[in-house]
């Protein structure tokens, strides 16, 4: 069986890009901004601090964990909060390799773990919408032991590296997901899939995408009327049922282009009756025909 936030995940291709300990000392704010939005997550070690998201601020302390599915700016600031003259735009670095937010000469008041990963799909965009915009989790040791192991392999020249490392950051993706109790208050999957009924149109649509699937035909799934299924999938999920459907077979087009197979082979792996009918819906979604993008994809390998 084809578990939905498993393979969206897994289509997110996330790669390590960095981590570093930062601490903080007095009063500090610092902010950022990223071009390329990575994904952000922080276990705070010791003491207590602040976070500003999209707008929202939240206080995180010592066994928290925090996940930022795609941060383009950001705030963090001591618990006392800082005067317009002690922001930042980065911490220092000191000289045992730590970064530092506040004052470098005092001891720590607090000690957190952060890393930074890319998501190097090229549907990464399309698929964070499904995903929470920030996810809080109070106290999980399962998920500190997991940022922990990233790091150390991220750190390692082991044989393999790559490959474990990939999939730990899925798993340690998928965990804070599946943890989160905060996730499914905003449209997305989770939410979708915390509904039962729609729950099941979903994991039809990963499990079979080759199907000819119509509103109607996943409304029976859900067992729901045609209308019920459609309002309630888009009010859930934040897309509609065939738009969820249309992203998630480009998703997987792409995934498969890239492994080289066939036009034709694509096309019937994702429900098209034609190779033409499918390159139409490929050029007008991603903006080039399936065989120029096969091409462009092998130039940059």
């Amino acid at each position: 069986m084809v578990e939905p936030l498993t393979s969206v995940v897994a289509h997110l291709q996330p790669k390590m890009a960095y981590s570093k300990i930062v601490t903080g000392a007095g009063r500090w704010g610092v902010r950022g901004e990223f071009d390329d939005a990575p994904l952000c997550c922080c276990v705070v070690l010791e003491g207590k601090m602040h976070y500003e998201v999209d707008g929202s601020t939240l206080v995180v302390e010592a066994g928290d964990f925090v996940l930022i599915p795609s941060v383009s700016k950001f705030s963090a600031f001591s618990f006392d909060p800082p005067g317009e003259d002690e922001w930042q735009s980065a911490p220092a670095k000191l000289a045992n390799g730590e970064h530092r937010n506040g004052v470098v000469e005092a001891e720590a008041d607090v000690r957190t773990l952060v890393g930074f990963c890319h998501l190097t799909s090229p549907d990464a965009t399309l698929l964070l919408t499904l995903l929470p915009k920030l996810v809080h989790i109070r106290g999980d040791v399962r998920l500190s032991a997991l940022v922990q192991l990233v790091i150390d392999e991220s750190r390692s020249q082991r044989p393999g590296r790559d490959v474990v490392l990939e999939r730990l950051l899925e798993v340690l993706l998928i965990e804070a997901l599946r943890s989160s109790s905060n996730a499914v208050t905003s449209p997305g999957l989770l939410r979708g899939l915390a509904d039962i009924r729609l729950a099941n149109a979903i994991r039809r649509i990963h499990e079979n995408p080759e199907i000819p699937w119509t509103v109607a035909l996943l409304a029976k799934e859900s067992a729901l009327s045609r209308s019920v299924f459609f309002e309630r999938f888009r009010a859930a999920v934040g897309v509609t049922p065939m738009d969820y459907l249309l992203s998630w077979r480009m998703a997987l087009a792409r995934n498969f282009l890239e492994r080289k197979k066939a036009i034709t082979e694509v096309a019937a792996l994702i429900g098209y009756s034609s190779s033409s009918t499918f390159s139409v819906a490929f050029a007008r979604h991603t903006g080039m025909p399936p065989g120029q993008y096969s091409k462009s994809r092998q130039m940059q390998e």
